[in-house]
């Protein structure tokens, strides 16, 4: 059995320092996915990629100083290809570059077939103690669409497993898809809450560009629901999991109190977190700036990159105060306990504007909490974007 949740460490509320590793393979592309993913029909080998992962560590250990690290997130692409040995390998090495207390959070992103889920025993021994499913739908017929190689059984059988094993447990549902009623999501998510998960991460369907779904979507094959609908779509959201005891703690994230992400959190409140493997970002503080790290997207270039330079690092920008303060602010509005005014004034230099502010407030956009932060009502939240350029302004 996992060990209990309360031997994870609890959420202090600062941003934190993260390591994020990105996996960048996967067994089938989904035709809605943009992320930095890669098919390869050959065998992967993982030694001399884990290798690598070590040599990228050492470069970005050096810029990073040393830091205690609070959350470890191995994403992708999909990690749970990777063997436990790996995954143990790059736990290790992350561990001798930087300070990693017992009981912080790691987590790995994992696909629900039946032979990835065989392996959850061996990733809790090599020190994951978090799990989140990419489910997606709780219909085959929505998973087929999706492009997804799991079913609904397999899904479940995932589910129940990670349950036993980890401490904690999240998965992921797509909603505003194709035909979907506001009925049948609700049915859906009531569904999926029944499972004893703590955390949902919950997307709406969005045809991005240089997707299979963008061609047909632009060509009339594939039509999702309006902006009326989708907006009852994400109130119905909002409304179930909080009804449930799962509120949204961010945009698309909702929790049980205390059954946060902690790594995605550090991301929202704009702390610093390494980003390591092909086509992964990094935030390093460096004096009163911030540097941008960004790595080769391609596995293969990634990797002879890493072999011959130490590292796989194609961008590297300094961010000044003014570009932190649009990040800050860009990320925090998205979580329920809003920004902190006093960091966004130290960097911008500047209080929010008045009057821009108060249209905000009048309109029921935004809301003070008390003199220190600012957020995003459930309304503001639903046009998110314009609210976060408004203020910027």
């Amino acid at each position: 059995m996992a060990e209990p949740t309360s031997l994870l460490l609890p959420d202090t509320g600062e941003p934190g320092f993260g390591i994020y590793v990105h996996w960048p393979f996967c067994a089938a592309k989904c035709p809605y996915c943009d992320f930095n993913s890669h098919v390869r029909h050959q065998k992967i080998d993982q030694p001399r990629f884990a290798a690598a992962f070590l040599k990228e560590m050492e470069v970005m250990r050096a810029l990073s100083g040393p830091k205690t690290v609070t959350s470890i997130f191995m994403g992708g692409g999909t990690p749970s290809l990777m063997d436990p040995a790996t995954v143990g390998t790059i736990l290790d090495g992350i561990a001798r570059h930087w300070t990693v207390p017992r009981g912080i959070e790691i987590t790995m992103e994992a696909n629900p077939t039946s032979v990835e889920a065989e392996r959850f025993r061996g990733y809790r021994a090599a020190g994951v103690n978090r799990v989140s499913l990419g489910v997606q739908a709780l219909n085959d017929r929505d998973l087929k669409f999706l492009g997804r190689l799991h079913s609904v059984e397999d899904a479940l059988k995932a589910v129940r497993l990670a349950r036993e094993i980890f401490p904690r447990m999240s998965f992921d549902l797509i909603y505003a898809r194709p035909d979907q009623t506001v009925e049948a999501w609700e049915q859906e998510l009531r569904q999926a809450i029944s499972y004893a998960v703590d955390h949902l991460s919950l997307y709406q369907l969005t045809i991005e560009e240089g997707t299979p779904f963008f061609g047909l979507h632009k060509a009339g094959k594939i039509i999702t629901p309006d902006e009326d609908r989708a907006a009852e779509l994400y109130e119905a959201t909002q409304d179930i999991t909080a009804s449930e005891g799962l509120p949204a703690y961010e945009v698309s994230n909702h929790a049980r109190p205390g059954a946060e992400s902690r790594h995605n959190l550090t991301y929202w409140r704009y702390g610093d977190y390494a980003g390591i493997g092909p086509g992964a970002h990094g935030r390093l503080s460096q004096a009163h700036k911030k540097l941008a790290t960004a790595t080769e997207r391609n596995p293969e270039r990634w990797l002879e990159a890493v072999e011959a330079e130490g590292h796989g690092m194609v961008d590297q920008d300094l961010l000044g105060n003014d570009e932190q303060a649009d990040e800050l602010l860009l990320m925090g509005l998205r979580l329920r306990e809003g920004v902190d005014l006093a960091r966004w004034q130290e960097l911008s230099g500047r209080d929010p504007d008045p009057v821009r502010e108060q249209f905000l407030l009048e309109h029921g956009f935004i809301e003070r909490l008390g003199n220190s932060r600012l957020r995003c009502t459930p309304k503001g939240m639903l046009v998110l974007d314009a609210v976060v350029a408004d203020l910027a302004c």
